[in-house]
């Protein structure tokens, strides 16, 4: 079999699969700051690696820890800033993040998504994202949401009011119905386990975009949905045109 093909076919079984974007709650972590940049999400000088994990430790590392971050740090014994919300608890298992606009802004870096998804962020609520950053999350599993204003504005104001209760606002994201849901139990129900909607908020996404989370794709994973007609096209490629693919004579493989 050709090598082209061959290679073809290693890109294949290697796939492009993420884990599926289902329903889930979680505790939120209001983090009132606008214009967040991808350098303090995660120090350019955590940058040397393209594995993609192992960056969650390092996410908004200058505001995270008292000492300045180094690659390679045992970030357990590191002084650690206790007012910062990440820190706290039950925000440090937090898998939504509550912030302000142009959240994202600044350098391209890939590794901010990764940051966040190595920490265990999965979905991020903002009036506005930088456009590349906003790209990002989508070709890595994370669930970039847009609100209004003035709904991150209740969304803050609801987080103190638990806060100030020594509790903390947990949400339902249910991306197959775009809603963002407020869950509580409802005292006067005759049955504990039902439960009423404090708030619910509908969000916009692409279509596309959203399919793709629903089934754990990324970009690769897009284009394998079509991974038959791609073969086809190889072997029909090179039965058509054979002197494209043949090795001159005195040159050996690679």
């Amino acid at each position: 079999m050709d090598r082209t093909i061959k290679a073809t076919k290693a890109v294949i079984k290697r796939g492009g699969v993420m884990d599926k974007f289902k329903t889930f709650s979680s505790v939120m972590a209001p983090l009132d700051r606008a214009n967040i940049d991808t350098d303090a999400i995660i120090p350019k000088q955590f940058l040397k690696s393209i594995k993609k994990t192992g960056f969650g430790v390092n996410l908004f590392d200058e505001w995270r820890y008292l000492d300045k971050g180094e690659p390679g740090q045992d970030c357990r014994h590191r002084p650690v800033n206790p007012d910062f919300i990440l820190n706290q608890k039950p925000f440090n298992s937090a898998q939504i993040l509550l912030t302000r606009d142009n959240f994202g802004c600044g350098s391209s870096r890939e590794h901010a998504p990764w940051a966040l998804k190595d920490f265990g962020i999965k979905v991020i609520i903002a009036p506005s994202f930088a456009d590349i950053f906003y790209s990002n999350c989508f070709k890595n599993g994370l669930l970039p949401i847009q609100l209004s204003s003035e709904q991150v504005d209740e969304l803050f104001k609801r987080a103190e009011v638990e806060r100030l209760k020594a509790s903390a606002l947990h949400l339902t994201v249910d991306l197959q119905r775009q809603c963002l849901l407020q869950m509580v139990s409802d005292t006067s129900s005759e049955s504990k386990d039902e439960s009423t909607d404090l708030l619910s908020f509908p969000f916009s996404l692409d279509a596309g975009r959203k399919q793709n989370l629903l089934e754990g794709l990324d970009d690769i994973g897009e284009t394998l949905k079509l991974k038959s007609d791609i073969l086809r096209f190889e072997q029909q490629h090179q039965q058509q045109y054979p002197w494209v693919f043949s090795q001159p004579t005195g040159v050996s493989g690679a």
